[in-house]
């Protein structure tokens, strides 16, 4: 069975390099996919973050210090938003080509 896993991983990678798409190869694709997953991540955490998500649940009492977001919440979401457009496109391009295209031997 490792034989045969190892096998179609390497047809796998073989396809993946020799696919063109989009102005790259299928593996290309995957790096960006890969990169707009993690991009996405962080500008979320930070959002997250700067509009004190991480804070709920604490009581805060008056004569506490009000907190002031260090980073610009809402041009992160925006961000966020796009970043989350680019890897839906980039996912289906992945995905539409995926059915498109055969494994090579």
């Amino acid at each position: 069975m490792l034989g045969e896993l190892e096998s179609l991983m390497r047809r796998i990678n073989r396809t993946n390099a020799a696919t063109p798409v989009d102005g790259g190869t299928l593996t290309d694709a995957l790096a960006r996919r890969d990169v707009l997953r993690l991009q996405h991540r962080m500008v979320t955490s930070a959002a997250d973050a700067a509009a004190g998500e991480c804070q709920r649940g604490f009581r805060q009492l008056r004569s506490e210090l009000k907190m002031i977001p260090a980073l610009a919440v809402a041009q992160l979401r925006s961000q966020a938003d796009d970043l989350a457009r680019q890897l839906r496109e980039v996912d289906t391009l992945i995905q539409r080509t995926n059915w498109e295209v055969d494994l090579l031997d």
